[in-house]
């Protein structure tokens, strides 16, 4: 079964433009995205998928720079995007990853694609409704379901924002939320504002220093025995998409 990971990602970002490449410890955005993801064992194989936009020329070379596999096309129908690249790479399984979560937990995403797969569904995820920490969402579905959307969908929100299809046509899907033990969403651990990076930038350099794993267990004890780290961040709001 291959298991593809492909994380969505342009340059042309309104509130925090070429974000992906903004450094966190001497290293691009982007950069830790792939190198998390690297340690999943679950995951067969890594795309990155951008836009045809020249923008986003620099994202394919970074790319072909780090030998990772890459897809170009349209910037605003993501969800053709993932059907095109899905097909590229002979994906099963998709495990969709935007590109300013580096701080995304392998172990939530292997046991996300275990749900999927052990019972047989069609679209697992951990976000509607949200029990984690924004940043740590994780969304996996299967070729045939996401073929039936990208043949189906005529909302241009529904082919911007990919799986919103599979949540307003539900009937048609067998899905599952994957829900923490406890509810974590009023952290943010996503980057859209300098707010954001400075935060994110505080829990990198925090475990640079610390003997301690930057693993989603560590990261919240962090957040909870220092909280003045996760108020850097607070009055960004959450994205309203799974409410």
């Amino acid at each position: 079964m291959n298991i593809v990971a492909i994380v969505q990602a342009r340059c042309g970002s309104t509130r925090l433009p070429n974000k992906v490449f903004l450094k966190i410890l001497k290293k691009p955005i982007i950069w830790h995205v792939f190198n998390r993801l690297n340690n999943s064992k679950k995951i067969t194989k890594l795309v990155l998928a951008t836009t045809d936009s020249k923008s986003d020329d620099d994202l394919e070379k970074w790319a072909i720079k780090n030998r990772i596999d890459y897809y170009r096309g349209s910037e605003d129908n993501v969800l053709n995007r993932f059907y095109n690249a899905s097909k590229k790479y002979n994906a099963d399984i998709i495990v969709r990853i935007t590109a300013d979560d580096p701080l995304k937990d392998v172990n939530i995403i292997d046991q996300v694609i275990d749900m999927t797969i052990n019972n047989g569904l069609d679209f697992g995820f951990n976000n509607f409704p949200p029990t984690f920490p924004e940043g740590m969402d994780v969304e996996v579905f299967t070729f045939d379901a996401l073929q039936i959307a990208e043949e189906n969908s005529t909302d241009s929100f529904e082919r911007e924002h990919v799986t919103q299809y599979f949540h307003r046509n539900s009937s048609l899907f067998n899905s599952q939320n994957y829900k923490s033990s406890k509810d974590y969403s009023k952290f943010r651990l996503t980057i859209d504002t300098e707010l954001d990076l400075k935060m994110i930038d505080s829990i990198f350099t925090f475990f640079e220093k610390s003997s301690k794993k930057m693993n989603y267990k560590n990261i919240l004890d962090l957040l909870l025995s220092k909280p003045e780290i996760s108020m850097i961040n607070s009055e960004v709001k959450r994205s309203e998409m799974y409410k």
